[in-house]
């Protein structure tokens, strides 16, 4: 064992262990005085508990005065479990390290503000001591904390899923005793990846979950109440709370545009959003419907954006299933040896029958175009300028997407 550590000839850890309650008191004071989130905290807390981890710190301090070691990781115990508790109570781990430092910090003057050169060796030693101190505490209060933190957010976490699951379910027995908004803005969501999430692993998958975390941010930003959802790296569903005016229909497309924007803005890529509004016994109605809505977006390759069951009415009804759906794709069967005539009379129908703007975006002359329109209308039958033929070029076209035969694919 080394020798204690000495000051005038007095070892430093007996005069510490005679000063620890008034030194700790003193040091309570200052850390109210000076972390803004300390002068918060209740009186009782400040003269019990606080002052209680204080003095801890000060005896673990004086035995390593005393020992010239380490701490070991029983003695660093207490700090980690009062570490957890402020945790729990919302106090900022920078402001926990900072009580900390400035703690150790005012030891170090307290005790050898007084020092005189024969004294050096010690006061260097003791130096030493505070910096392996200082290590040591960050790394067990940073540890402890960040642990009770995820075991939080992991509980929050659960907690959110289940209340969400209860609502699709409309599962009424878990719902007792959660409280619930009059009324949720119901959101299927995608989200596009980001340019950081094609790098390789590890690089990928930590951009996906900063961009997720980025997106939940924004979300809460959105309703005063805690915001439901269930989402990963690609989407998923979202229930913003709504108050009893935000019922009308202008004002919910006004809101699902909105949280659109600000997901797309924080997460840094495209965001597909399809809102509908609905009491919570209506949320899994309204759930299914906005993910079949959210579907045909994708499906027709909509652009980024907020859409509601109105904005996509066409594509939805050709996109359900039914007997006529096989027979609608076969009507564009004929052009399947022909990939070049499919994706002709495609780009055709994007461009709202423009043949320029499809030779443009084509990269060919007006006159191919033309020429693949008559081929097309040859094989099929169905000439896109007659106004019934290019109702039902348009319904063959979703059939093939509805049934996963994308043109695309031809």
């Amino acid at each position: 064992m080394a020798c204690p550590l000495t000051l005038a000839g007095r070892p430093v850890h007996e005069t510490l262990d005679r000063q620890t309650t008034k030194l700790a008191r003193q040091l309570v004071r200052s850390f109210a005085e000076e972390i803004p989130i300390y002068r918060r905290l209740p009186r009782e807390e400040l003269d019990g508990d606080i002052t209680r981890i204080t003095e801890d710190n000060l005896r673990l301090i004086s035995r390593m005065f005393r020992d010239g070691r380490p701490p070991t990781r029983a003695e660093l115990a207490p700090l980690r479990s009062s570490s957890a508790r402020r945790a729990r109570e919302g106090v900022p781990l920078d402001d926990l390290l900072n009580a900390y430092a400035r703690g150790a910090r005012m030891v170090w003057e307290h005790l050898f503000a007084a020092a005189t050169p024969a004294d050096f060796e010690d006061v260097l030693a003791a130096n030493r001591l505070i910096l392996v101190y200082t290590q040591a505490v960050t790394g067990a209060v940073c540890t402890a904390y960040l642990e009770e933190r995820e075991s939080m957010l992991s509980h929050e976490q659960h907690t959110m899923h289940a209340t969400v699951s209860a609502l699709l379910a409309g599962d009424s027995a878990a719902l007792a005793g959660v409280r619930l908004a009059r009324r949720y803005l119901v959101l299927a969501v995608a989200a596009g990846r980001h340019a950081d999430e094609d790098s390789d692993e590890p690089g990928g998958s930590i951009a996906g979950r900063r961009k997720l975390h980025r997106i939940t941010t924004a979300l809460r930003r959105h309703a005063a109440e805690p915001v439901l959802s269930v989402l990963d790296t690609t989407g998923g569903l979202v229930l913003v709370p709504c108050g009893p005016l935000d019922g009308r229909l202008a004002h919910v497309g006004e809101m699902a545009a909105a949280t659109r924007a600000d997901m797309s803005k924080a997460a840094g890529v495209p965001v597909w959003v399809a809102a509908e509004l609905a009491p919570p016994a209506g949320v899994p109605a309204a759930a299914k419907l906005a993910e079949e809505v959210l579907e045909v977006v994708r499906l027709f390759q909509r652009p980024p954006g907020a859409y509601r069951l109105a904005d996509v009415l066409l594509e939805y009804q050709l996109t359900r299933s039914s007997e006529a759906t096989a027979a609608l794709a076969g009507l564009l069967d004929p052009l399947l040896d022909n990939p070049d005539l499919l994706r002709t009379l495609k780009v055709y129908l994007d461009t709202g029958l423009d043949r320029r703007r499809s030779a443009s975006l084509l990269h060919v002359h007006p006159n191919t175009v033309d020429y693949r329109l008559r081929r097309a209308v040859s094989l099929t039958g169905l000439d896109p300028v007659d106004p019934a033929h290019l109702q039902r070029i348009g319904a063959a076209l979703a059939a093939r997407r509805r049934l996963g035969l994308d043109w695309l694919d031809a």
